[in-house]
């Protein structure tokens, strides 16, 4: 095993920042002469805008357990037919159950609160805590314990651009659904029919707050172990962080998040997902971003473990990690769309280069797809982006980025940033590594010397994600050995061949990626 140490460069170039993470700088990818060509999806992608469908509206809104129940919108039509709306409160007081109901959508209109955040800790009655969660104005003695539970097949939708979702502090969320009835968080314009493959950024996202540590604070400090953060861009606060790494935030299985990341606030977007101080009690797994016009997912401090995750058409980063973030992935397939991108993943410290507990990720069978000149890349300047007080171990990954640099890292000051590489197969540009500030580009590639890792990859890849006769070819490592969330695999890469299909049916299509029995992405399903 090799290790590389290196350090993020000290504040901001002047040059303009492109949407990165926490701040660094971009410049284009160089040119290459091999060509990722994504299938053509069936159905194919185009505007649906327009009447008609099979969709009849439901009767009326279902009652629910909240006293201030759903609000009777009346009715939206699109392509697939005519939806009954029902709006759900801005601030969630009771747990409640959102029904699949044929006919029927729900909406967020702003931000839709799940419960109200409860603080660092859990309050008590010799503590009083006051919320600054929007209503809720009575001190609290004990976490309000809100669940949303949303059932299999449900979709909901962002009636505005301001439209998103925060699982407050001492709350869950239940969004469970199976591999034939996705959950679905979209847009209004997807439900209206005017989407197409370039949609991106019409309603917020899903926040996940917990009492995970982090860094970077906005309150306390991280020597006292008192930091807390906002989330990004809201304009009121949506608070996380803690002590407990093992925080549960509730689970989230099968379900897609499209068109996210409207700007909430000066160069600030949410992305699909943002996990803010969750923990390991918190169960992700079969979640799809599609056009996010931020990442894809961005895990802010606390501890996160995630399996089986599909990207696609994030406009900018698939995966970013920061502000002590601890997190382990298995099963991703990253695949960007080839006019907007910016790095499969950019893992940093938001700057604070001294705080603990540095960022970690752990990534395992990966598929990490870059078909053309990224747009956005100037910053980043590669496909895989590492800085800061940071430490990345790839395990049993494929990255195919014909047109792009593969990996730099950035480094200055006094604390080194790591990268760990075993059974990882590159086919990059002609430049594949790049080493900036105090790393130079010999000392990132020697990272990729040995260890069953190949710089000089040729994919075999069929229907653009499943591995062929070269990527099974490659000696793989038990990722197991590593950490115990994950799973033994001989393979490397996310789909070992065409028989292992556990992205099929609760993905959707796009130009970007086929999966076969999904539906279009720009369209609902009507069942």
């Amino acid at each position: 095993m090799k290790t590389i140490h290196g350090l993020l460069l000290v504040g901001c170039s002047a040059i303009a920042l492109a949407g990165c993470g926490p701040s660094d700088i971009a410049s284009p990818g160089t040119g290459g002469d091999v060509i990722i060509n994504n299938p053509t999806p069936t159905p194919t992608p185009t505007p649906t805008g327009g009447t008609g469908g099979t969709v009849t509206p439901a009767a009326g809104c279902p009652t629910i357990a909240d006293a201030q129940g759903l609000s009777d919108q009346g009715t939206i039509t699109g392509p697939t037919g005519t939806w009954r709306v029902c709006r759900l409160p801005s601030l969630i007081r009771t747990s409640i159950t959102l029904p699949k109901i044929p006919g029927l959508l729900y909406e967020m209109n702003g931000r839709v609160n799940v419960g109200c955040d409860g603080g660092f800790s859990a309050p008590t009655a010799g503590a009083p805590f006051t919320s600054t969660t929007v209503g809720c104005s009575t001190p609290l003695t004990a976490d309000t314990n809100v669940t949303l539970t949303i059932q299999p097949g449900v979709i909901l939708f962002g009636g505005t651009g301001q439209s998103w979702l925060a699982v407050n502090r001492g709350n869950k969320i239940s969004a469970v659904g199976t591999s034939t009835q996705p959950i679905i968080f979209t847009s209004r314009d997807n439900v209206l029919g005017l989407n197409t493959d370039s949609s991106q950024g019409q309603w917020g996202g899903i926040v996940l707050l917990g009492r995970g540590v982090t860094t970077d604070c906005a309150v306390g400090s991280v020597a006292s172990n008192t930091c807390e953060r906002n989330t990004e861009g809201a304009a009121d606060l949506a608070r996380f962080g803690g002590t407990d790494n093992t925080y549960n935030a509730g689970r989230m299985s099968y379900v897609q998040i499209r068109y996210s990341g409207f700007v909430l606030g000066a160069n600030s977007e949410l992305q699909s997902l943002t996990p803010g101080g969750i923990g390991t009690g918190t169960v992700l797994d079969h979640i799809q971003s599609h056009n996010s016009s931020d990442d894809g997912v961005e895990f802010f401090g606390g501890a996160a473990n995630m399996k089986y995750y599909v990207v696609t058409g994030a406009d900018d980063d698939s995966i970013d990690a920061d502000t002590g973030a601890q997190v382990n992935l298995q099963y991703a397939m990253l695949i960007q769309r080839t006019d907007r991108n910016d790095s499969l993943f950019e893992i940093d410290s938001n700057g604070n280069e001294a705080d603990t507990p540095r960022t970690k990720l752990v990534v395992a069978n990966m598929t990490a797809l870059q078909a053309g000149v990224p747009a956005d890349n100037a910053g980043n300047q590669a496909s895989l982006f590492i800085r800061g007080n940071s430490d990345v171990t790839i395990l049993n990954s494929l990255v195919a980025t014909p047109q792009n640099e593969c990996v730099r890292i950035n480094g200055s000051g006094t604390t080194p940033a790591t990268i760990t590489v075993r059974s990882v197969a590159l086919q990059c540009a002609a430049t594949k590594f790049i080493g900036t500030g105090s790393v130079t580009a010999a000392q990132v590639e020697a990272a990729f010397n040995g260890n069953n890792n190949n710089t000089a990859f040729t994919p075999t890849l069929s229907s653009l994600f499943i591995n062929g006769a070269n990527e099974n070819g490659v000696v793989a490592t038990d990722p197991k050995t590593v950490a115990s969330f994950f799973d033994t695999t001989t393979w490397i890469g996310a789909v070992r061949n065409s028989s292992d299909n556990w992205y099929a049916g609760w993905t959707c299509n796009s130009s970007t990626a086929n999966f076969g029995s999904g539906s279009a992405c720009t369209s609902l399903p009507t069942s």
